[in-house]
């Protein structure tokens, strides 16, 4: 059975990839703070993946080798940038693009031995100006420009790396910030839609690689809480 390695499985995007893999035939391990998903192939790795430390004991908890790796956890701050804290500056430099980075450290050989994939969960702020989230744009954009280096560094070996950025998605993501999507389905993206993606990735011509993948909504609306 193939493996992969999904992170922030517990919500949002990475519990629909989690969903999606599963029903591919994967085995998945969910490296979260915690989870209460079920399922047979599902194994959860608690990790607190702003704690870069510990990073090494996951090579001695999964002992697969892996064909995928969806780096799906993050974290957003939104304000203007002097009234941002250290830590939420630190949190989102080291949630959004240390850890992946550290991950695929971790796990690339095995993964270019697969021929397998790395599916970064980008955002489209790391493409475009995003207000009052100068900090969150320039983590995205790095883990973006990552993944395309890491492309052009690794493709001879069979590693596809795919960047996916999406505009609003309806998740927890915006549990505690001032902005949230609105109720109208047609003005965010919906975790499912993330997990299609890559699941149209994975079946694609061998020899085809879609490397950079941008999810909008059909109209740009958000509500503002109160």
């Amino acid at each position: 059975m193939k493996s992969a390695i999904v992170t922030g499985a517990s919500s949002g995007i990475g519990k629909a990839c989690t969903k999606k893999l599963l029903n591919l035939g994967y085995r998945v391990y969910g490296v979260s703070r915690e989870s209460d998903f079920e399922n047979k192939n599902f194994i959860h790795i608690s990790q607190d993946l702003t704690k870069t430390d510990k990073f090494k004991n996951l090579k001695n908890q999964i002992k697969d080798k892996p064909h995928i790796l969806i780096n799906s956890a993050g974290v957003g701050h939104f304000a203007p940038h002097e009234e941002l804290s250290f830590k939420q500056i630190e949190e989102m430099i080291t949630l959004n693009l240390t850890a992946p980075l550290l991950l695929c450290k971790l796990y690339l050989r095995d993964l270019k031995e697969n021929c397998g994939y790395i599916f970064n969960i980008n955002s489209i702020s790391g493409i475009q100006p995003a207000l009052y989230g100068a900090t969150y744009g320039a983590s995205k954009a790095g883990l973006r420009h990552f993944g395309i280096s890491l492309f052009k560094e690794a493709r001879k070996s069979g590693l596809k790396v795919i960047n996916i950025n999406p505009d609003i998605t309806n998740t927890a993501f915006f549990d505690n910030l001032n902005f949230k999507p609105t109720n109208d389905s047609q003005t965010y993206i919906d975790p499912a839609d993330i997990a299609n993606v890559i699941e149209d990735a994975l079946n694609k011509r061998e020899g085809t690689v879609i490397t950079d993948i941008t999810l909008e909504p059909q109209k740009f609306q958000i509500s503002k809480k109160q």
